[in-house]
């Protein structure tokens, strides 16, 4: 009698090593069961001696030399529900983040003990969906190495997003606090502010969410669950970048101003040229930037991989144009036209 695995099953394990997952496999089925299925899926190579251990071993097995045993085995059989739970606990002992994937009654204690406990949605108990976090809805292990890749692009947008949004919003609010403060004229007015949040908002950060996954996201290892999503690297470029943003508003307004003597061109100039600063600056950390230099070596087909984001550019130029070149945006925003010089 056979019962192969899913054709996905091997390929979503070796991906899994590749990106720092460990997989263990915790089944009460017989040893012999354990590793055919181990070696099929590629745990355990067809030439390899497997690392194992049975249940009636894993009882005897001190607490103490249970997480350094852990470590050196891939495949435990005949493991009852309470070595389960067991061998749970002491990867979490050993300050490893545990997902455990069943489907039965015995399960469901080490499901509710992992960090993420995955039942079976399809085949699997009410029981262990109930003690579970996440239902697996194919039962197929492929689905879980694709969300973990999933969730990793979505961090990763996360962070870029944030990185994107603080600097700009960092920018206009030093910018009009320091002109409060030295009695100059505001350079950017509260409307204006309104309206450079909303473009920065609809037309670059949530095009930006929607990246595509970067080449080699399941080449990196894990990262550390104490990290803070604002690292302190991240921290640093914000300030910079807001301080940039800050120098760039307020000297194109003092040189508009001085230049033309019109409050409102100058104001529009500040604008636009933060703007362009935020198109810039999004390009150079999104995957449209990288496709980009990419494009440059002969790739050029790569850059229709981030449509949203062309979309989003496209859109913020033009609403740009309107914003400052239309008589009835000049008249609601306190706007001027800008020459070729401006």
């Amino acid at each position: 009698m056979h019962d192969p695995p899913r054709a996905a099953a091997a390929s979503a394990v070796e991906a899994c090593h590749t990106a720092g997952i460990s997989v263990k496999m915790i089944t009460g089925d017989h040893a012999s069961t354990a590793v055919a299925i181990a070696r099929s899926v590629g745990l355990v190579g067809e030439s390899d001696e497997p690392r194992l251990v049975a249940g009636p071993e894993l009882a005897e097995t001190p607490s103490a030399d249970l997480p350094a045993r852990i470590e050196q085995t891939d495949v435990f059989a005949r493991v009852t529900p309470e070595q389960k739970l067991r061998l749970v606990g002491a990867l979490q002992e050993h300050h490893h983040v545990v997902a455990m994937t069943g489907d039965g009654v015995n399960d469901a204690p080490a499901l509710r003990q992992a960090d993420i406990g995955v039942a079976m949605g399809h085949g699997g108990t009410d029981v262990a969906r109930e003690a579970a976090d996440m239902l697996l809805t194919d039962d197929n292990f492929a689905s879980i190495e694709a969300a973990v890749e999933e969730g990793r692009a979505v961090y990763l947008n996360l962070r870029k997003t944030l990185a994107f949004v603080l600097p700009v919003i960092g920018g206009a609010s030093m910018t009009i606090l320091l002109g409060a403060l030295l009695g100059l004229p505001l350079p950017v007015t509260a409307l204006q502010v309104l309206w450079l949040n909303m473009i920065s908002a609809l037309t670059m950060s949530v095009p930006l969410a929607f990246e595509p996954k970067p080449a080699g996201l399941m080449e990196q290892p894990p990262r550390p669950p104490e990290r803070p999503l604002l690292t302190a690297g991240l921290i640093r470029r914000v300030l910079l970048v807001s301080a940039f943003n800050w120098a760039l508003i307020f000297l194109l307004f003092v040189w508009g101003e001085r230049q033309s003597g019109d409050l409102a061109v100058a104001r529009t100039m500040a604008v636009q040229g933060l703007v362009l600063a935020q198109l810039v600056y999004l390009v150079s950390i999104s995957q449209f930037g990288k496709d980009l230099l990419a494009g440059a070596r002969g790739g050029w087909r790569r850059l229709l991989r981030t449509p949203v984001l062309l979309a989003g550019i496209t859109a913020a130029v033009l609403l740009q144009l309107l914003f400052s070149q239309t008589s009835w945006m000049n008249a609601f925003f306190a706007t001027a036209p800008l020459g070729g010089r401006e």
